[in-house]
C-alpha cells in the first residue's frame, strides 16, 4: 500500500512538470521550480497518514487549475493529473 501511495505522488509530481510545459515559455522554469521546491518540502509527510496525502494532492490540483487558468489554459488539460490526484 506504500509502495502505491508514493507512486501515486511521483505520478502527480511528474504529471505537474507536465503541464508546466503548457505554459508560456518564459513562465516554465518559475513554475518547475516552484513545484519541484513544493514536492521537496513536503517530502518529510508522513507516507502513512493517508488523510494528509490526500490532501496534499487535492491542494496540488487545486493549484495547477489555478495556474492553468491564470495562463488560459483549458481546464482539461489537467484531467489526468485529476485522475491521478482526485480518485
Amino acid at each position: 500500500m506504500l509502495q502505491y501511495k508514493m507512486k501515486k505522488v511521483i505520478s502527480a509530481y511528474g504529471e505537474v512538470l507536465r503541464l508546466v510545459r503548457r505554459l508560456p515559455e518564459d513562465s516554465r522554469i518559475y513554475y518547475a521550480k516552484y513545484a519541484r521546491e513544493n514536492f521537496v518540502n513536503y517530502r518529510e509527510v508522513d507516507p502513512n497518514d493517508a488523510t494528509a496525502l490526500q490532501e496534499l494532492l487535492t491542494r496540488t490540483y487545486k493549484h495547477s487549475l489555478w495556474v492553468l487558468k491564470k495562463y488560459s489554459v483549458e481546464e482539461a488539460a489537467a484531467d489526468k493529473l485529476k485522475n491521478i490526484c482526485c480518485n
